[in-house]
């Protein structure tokens, strides 16, 4: 038995239940833990992080599992930990906090607050003794009661500066209406250079991505760039959208026996990640890599995308067909440990392969992390093969044999904690990278798990009531109001499946939902949507998220689905509000693309013509299959197998047996052609004689 029970017992969130029995009496955040706030009239200690955090399980080892330290904690404060993934809300509001006092932020994220849930001090990671030039989480403790005890009326006006600072830097880079840039200025296709070269300032150009170590992903530039590339023929686009997504396959970033991306990287070269692995990162890169694979038909892409699809089914995928949310960066209390591997390992279960499969995946004897190796390759396997002599065929097939057996070998080891909560946002991006790998590959299996999965998050997260939908499920419970992510997300995924499915349901439930964010999201006064729903009550403050960050902006997701189903159903005040949304923010994205990478790319999509779709035919699945497998970056796409008038674009449409396929804008179509490759060629003679 425990020593130890608090508050946590009864969550389902791993992370919450990996402190439930620490001496620490936490709570969840709840009314019963705020109300006991007021009424014993102690400050407030919210500690968030999440399943997957490495620091995290460091400070519950150091300190949060101290009984000296728990009994401090406990006397003095009222003690509240929160899963980031379960209650993002309120990790935007203290974690800009937390960046406003102390310049940088991070997990596990230590903010205390006011009775009344206002901050007033906090920080990110503190170590048991002092140490990295921080001080000890005990004297943190200890300052802190001496601040609430003997300065009381200076540390609750330091609360009220501090959260009227979050609202007014809520609305950084929202111009107001009557400010707003002219259309003309801001999606004129002049200014995608503009942005291109922003983002070149910080390409490397060397390693691929951007920036300097931690290097993450950024996705979203890669995608502006890629459909840079489609709509200009710079051929520096394309090379480091490719150089990024190669270098980062190549490296340690990339899991190279069992598929799938870790969060980032800490290096330069990609090769030493910070080992967790997150659903949200793996579905955002498998969508960016349909893109790249339409485009360079590389077998790099392909054979990656399936990979990281097997991976994603193998371990991320519930019996119920839902996605759970991440895999931890530790095993037995180190992190990296199930992943890296010895020489003598390797040498003992490959026997008479382990040369060459050492040599192509640079494996030592001295190893290149912590005395153990970091699968990553530094040659192309065209190369590697030309070098050995070995047909490429046969190489293939010799390190794939390796590769089984040392996967088979790695699952003997003890695994990093799942986090088996599915999020309705997370689940919806990973909904959206099925529908792009089909499109890119046409593997059928990919439509099913899109079809499947969609089902499984309408039948669980609806809800009948206030908010609609819910955020997170687990052992058959939801919890929490949906928030902005979740439904954009969601209608973005509805969109998408419905290109690939011809299934109109999916666009009058996006239809559906896009009303209800409209309803109970919209900012008024800007136009923006608020992170949370207006009649949620347990924030201080309400948020309007505008970055793209790790994953998506809801708000830039918004304006992209505002757009697409303003055609779709001929709601003019749709696109004039996504317009809206881009002029808004219209010179922080050109100044600062790479913090908006989404709005970029939607921006770039409304300075040229946005081509409308249609094809119809009583068997049109091949065609249509064809037809997705070609790169056109932001279009409007209905196929339909029998005549329906309740769609524009579909309105007086014929369907014969031979499909016929139209290019259309502003619901006028040219005469039909009955050939994909001739309904490309005539959208690329459009292409050229707008620009």
């Amino acid at each position: 038995m425990p020593a130890f029970n608090n508050h946590l017992i009864d969550e389902t969130s791993p992370y919450l239940l990996q402190h439930a029995h620490n001496p620490v009496d936490w709570y969840p955040w709840s009314d019963e833990a705020l109300q006991k706030a007021k009424s014993e009239n102690k400050p407030i200690l919210v500690s968030i992080g999440y399943a997957a955090c490495h620091w995290c399980h460091v400070m519950e080892r150091e300190s949060f599992e101290d009984e000296d330290i728990a009994k401090i904690m406990n006397a003095h404060f009222i003690n509240i930990k929160v899963d980031r993934e379960e209650r993002p809300d309120l990790d935007h509001i203290y974690m800009d906090a937390v960046q406003t006092i102390s310049g940088n932020g991070g997990w596990p994220l230590n903010v205390f607050l006011t009775p009344d849930c206002k901050p007033f001090y906090g920080g990110t990671y503190y170590p048991q003794k002092r140490a990295f030039n921080r001080p000890s989480w005990r004297e943190i403790l200890e300052s802190v009661i001496d601040a609430f005890q003997k300065k009381n009326d200076d540390l609750k006006l330091q609360a009220e500066n501090l959260t009227a600072h979050i609202i007014q830097s809520n609305s950084f880079g929202i111009q107001n209406r009557d400010q707003q840039n002219e259309f003309e200025q801001i999606f004129d296709p002049t200014q995608m250079d503009e942005i291109f070269n922003n983002i070149m300032k910080s390409a490397d150009r060397t390693d691929g991505g951007f920036g300097i170590a931690p290097k993450f992903p950024q996705t979203f530039t890669i995608q502006f760039l890629l459909h840079y590339y489609y709509h200009t023929a710079n051929e520096s686009a394309l090379t480091q959208a490719c150089l990024s997504l190669d270098k980062m396959i190549a490296g340690g970033i990339y899991d190279h026996l069992g598929g799938g991306f870790a969060r980032y990287s800490t290096d330069n070269e990609w090769l030493a990640p910070h080992f967790e692995k997150m659903l949200y990162d793996n579905a955002l890169l498998i969508i960016v890599m349909s893109e790249a694979y339409q485009i360079t038909k590389k077998d790099i892409y392909a054979n990656t995308i399936k990979q990281t699809m097997e991976f994603i089914k193998r371990e991320l995928f519930s019996p119920q067909q839902g996605f759970y949310s991440s895999i931890d960066a530790d095993s037995e209390g180190e992190e990296g440990k199930y992943y890296v591997w010895s020489k003598k390992e390797i040498d003992e279960i490959l026997q008479e392969e382990s040369q060459l499969f050492c040599s192509y995946y640079g494996v030592t004897e001295r190893g290149n992390w912590e005395n153990k190796n970091i699968l990553h390759t530094n040659i192309s396997l065209d190369e590697f093969a030309a070098g050995t002599r070995i047909n490429k065929n046969e190489l293939l097939q010799r390190l794939g044999e390796a590769q089984k057996k040392l996967l088979s070998e790695r699952n003997k080891r003890a695994a990093p904690l799942l986090d088996d909560k599915i999020i309705l946002s997370w689940n919806a991006l990973m909904n959206t990278a099925c529908s792009h790998a089909f499109a890119a590959l046409g593997i059928e299996e990919y439509k099913a798990l899109a079809i499947n999965n969609m089902n499984f998050l309408l039948k669980n997260f609806e809800q009948k009531g206030l908010f609609y939908f819910s955020h997170c499920f687990k052992n058959d419970r939801t919890k929490f109001p949906a928030f902005l992510d979740d439904y954009s997300f969601l209608i973005a995924a509805l969109i998408k499946l419905q290109e690939i499915s011809g299934d109109t349901f999916y666009l009058i439930k996006a239809k559906e939902i896009t009303s209800f964010v409209i309803d109970h999201f919209e900012d008024e006064e800007t136009g923006f949507f608020f992170y949370t729903h207006q009649d949620q009550q347990d924030i201080i403050l309400r948020k309007k998220e505008v970055y793209d960050g790790a994953i998506p902006s809801g708000n830039s997701v918004m304006a992209l689905n505002l757009l697409y189903l303003s055609v779709i159903f001929d709601e003019s005040a749709w696109k004039e509000k996504s317009i809206q949304l881009c002029t808004s923010l219209g010179k922080v994205i050109i100044k600062y693309p790479t913090s908006f990478g989404v709005w970029a790319t939607l921006i770039q999509s409304i300075s040229y013509d946005i081509p409308e779709v249609v094809i119809t035919g009583e068997k049109l699945n091949s065609v249509r299959k064809e037809f997705l497998s070609n790169f056109i970056p932001f279009k409007v796409y209905q196929s339909a197998t029998q005549k329906d008038e309740q769609f524009p674009l579909l309105k007086g449409k014929p369907v014969k047996d031979q499909p016929l396929l139209f290019l259309c804008k502003s619901y006028n179509c040219q005469s039909p052609v009955t050939e994909t490759a001739e309904l490309i060629r005539v959208l690329k003679n459009v292409q050229k004689f707008n620009e």
